[in-house]
């Protein structure tokens, strides 16, 4: 039991001394005051929440988690000069480099609140071991709810696209591996930890061809769609010469847009596309600190809300945002839409409903996570919004508007995985050493390429 919490349940309702009762991994009191008496008579661990915000877990959207290995390299290019520059040293990567990047990724994420987490992964050198099972185990031992997406690419540069030949697989292949991953680790079951996307990369990276695929397969398996998209002018100027169409326009020629689909970015959207995400119930991952540190704009998250459209935020590879804690994506989506579009463009409420239960429609779990309400997944985050953070009268704000207060609990699922802002399931020491230690060994076998 959570007791005395300023508790924002996100789904409508705010109780500035509230309660949360947890039975299991799920959630089966929430309300104002001390939690009611047949929950107290039960014997439990009772959480003094005084001084404390109580929200759902964050939820991030999108990510690469390997990239943790290659943070800070072309910390001044565009994103297609990025790319190009760090295809190389991700050709060369193995298991164990996405064993220790995920597990320091991820460590770092359930440090900012974050209890699911997506992974975009969308390059597999032949030979190097089985780079899909290594951040399953990773997500596995911190202990985080886990979405990771099959990701693949198909047009290397001699047939038109960015990534070197080397990068890419054979439609065969991704088709295959794909399906297996889908078969060995999907869990579609209620209070899963592990779900299974499909996700080619980007239009400049994959043929129209295993587009087409990927939505057959992913649809006759019941699971979701995954991809990026409008990041840049390149990418738009691209698929006008590539296809004659906007990105946007592009995808929903071949079948790309509905409730299933979830697409990473979406800076760079027209009036038109705009309806078209909002009219099809397509998603979009937010990711405010990429965009800006590879200059790519500023997504028009305000106008995708406004038109009704779901938006989750997420973080992206950490190797384009080194370091950004997902809760502080909050506050960079807040100032970077009032920057652009005026001082009520985002709200502090709106940009917490993003992190949570915009990121649970996202990834088809609305039903289950992204609110504090009774039957829902027991996945909490207990912030310290006292101290310094007591001078702003509204925890919300405090919370979203400043430096990210401190952690005090992170439940998944009723398991503490923070605790005292320290991680606990892996000791927070040998996290951060094995995101080292992978750094080092991709430097290592990328020498001959960088």
């Amino acid at each position: 039991m959570i007791e005395n919490a300023h508790v924002v349940t996100v789904s409508g309702e705010e109780y500035p001394d509230g309660h949360i009762v947890v039975d299991g991994d799920r959630i089966t009191a929430v309300g104002p005051g001390k939690a009611p008496p047949q929950a107290s008579a039960h014997e439990g661990e009772r959480v003094d929440g005084a001084g404390c915000l109580a929200t759902p877990g964050l939820i991030n959207t999108h990510h690469h988690l390997y990239q943790w290995a290659s943070q800070g390299l072309a910390v001044d290019s565009t994103l297609f000069e990025w790319l190009t520059t760090l295809y190389k040293p991700w050709s060369k990567m193995d298991a164990e480099v996405v064993a220790g990047a995920a597990s320091a990724g991820l460590g770092w994420l359930a440090k900012s609140g974050c209890t699911t987490s997506s992974d975009h992964h969308y390059l597999f050198p032949e030979g190097r071991g089985d780079l899909f099972a290594a951040e399953v185990e990773a997500a596995r031992e911190i202990g985080v709810r886990f979405h990771p997406c099959r990701g693949s690419m198909d047009r290397g540069e001699s047939q038109g696209g960015l990534p070197p030949d080397e990068a890419v697989e054979d439609l065969d292949t991704i088709l295959a591996e794909t399906e297996a991953v889908i078969d060995r680790y999907h869990d579609p079951s209620p209070g899963s930890m592990l779900r299974v996307a499909v996700a080619p990369c980007s239009p400049f990276s994959v043929t129209r061809e295993l587009m087409l695929k990927s939505a057959e397969l992913a649809r006759g398996k019941g699971v979701r769609l995954h991809t990026h998209l409008a990041e840049t002018l390149d990418e738009e100027e691209h698929t006008a010469e590539q296809f004659g169409m906007t990105p946007a326009e592009y995808m929903e020629s071949i079948g790309w847009l509905g409730p299933d689909v979830w697409l990473a970015h979406c800076v760079h959207l027209h009036d038109a596309d705009v309806t078209r995400l909002a009219g099809t119930g397509t998603g979009t991952a937010h990711c405010p600190s990429s965009n800006a540190r590879l200059g790519a704009g500023i997504a028009r998250v305000s106008h995708l809300l406004a038109a009704g459209a779901t938006v989750g935020l997420g973080v992206d590879g950490p190797a384009s945002a080194e370091l950004v804690p997902l809760a502080g994506e909050l506050r960079q989506a807040i100032y970077m839409q009032r920057a652009r579009y005026g001082p009520s463009a985002l709200t502090a409420r709106q940009a917490l409903e993003m992190a949570t239960l915009g990121g649970a429609r996202c990834l088809g779990r609305d039903d289950e996570l992204g609110s504090l309400e009774p039957g829902k997944l027991a996945d909490i985050a207990l912030w310290r919004v006292d101290g310094f953070h007591a001078a702003v009268d509204d925890p919300v704000v405090a919370f979203a508007f400043g430096r990210t207060p401190p952690l005090q609990r992170l439940l998944v699922g009723g398991r503490t995985v923070v605790d005292d802002d320290t991680l606990v399931t892996v000791p927070q020491d040998e996290a951060a050493r094995r995101g080292a230690a992978a750094r080092r060994r991709l430097m290592k076998l990328a020498e001959e390429v960088l």
